[in-house]
């Protein structure tokens, strides 16, 4: 059974530990990230009420935490975006991806949002696939001079209205 529970229900270092192992494919991403993954985790768990709890969710399946989304609603109603969406390496490739995501948009779109925004690197072929097939449309791609190990971003947008 699938279930989208509370960020608040887990223990900090939940979300970080979701990414270590979701990127755990290229020790590459943990060398670059892995810092940053740290910071999203203690600013998430910094404003449980706030923030985590309303702009995010952990995706439970059988009483597993097998990933989670989060996203950025500052530019509401134009536009939200999507922050880290991950699913542990175990629970990869059985449509749990593609749920979570639609699970988010489900939620995003009765905050009356007009588009959804969300960018990925070349690295991550499976988000790409996943992000296109519940509707977002590439519209981008930049140059990656920050992380080039990740190949370059690629912008998609899901338009609501």
């Amino acid at each position: 059974m699938i279930e989208f529970k509370k960020i608040s229900e887990f223990p900090k270092g939940t979300l970080y530990n979701q990414l270590i192992d979701a990127y755990s494919f290229d020790e590459n991403c943990m060398l670059r990230w892995g810092a940053m993954w740290k910071e999203y985790d203690d600013f998430f768990y910094e404003n449980l009420e706030t923030i985590a709890d309303k702009y995010g969710f952990i995706t439970v399946v059988d009483d597993v935490a097998v990933g989670h989304i989060t996203w950025d609603p500052r530019n509401s109603p134009e536009y939200v975006l999507i922050g880290h969406n991950c699913i542990i390496s175990n629970y990869k490739g059985k449509g749990y991806g593609k749920i979570q995501i639609q699970e988010a948009i489900r939620r995003i779109k009765t905050n009356d949002v007009k588009k959804i925004i969300v960018t990925t690197n070349e690295i991550t072929l499976p988000a790409q696939k996943n992000y296109e097939s519940v509707g977002f449309q590439r519209i981008n791609k930049r140059k990656n001079n920050d992380f080039p190990f990740a190949g370059d971003y690629i912008d998609y947008e899901i338009n609501l209205k």
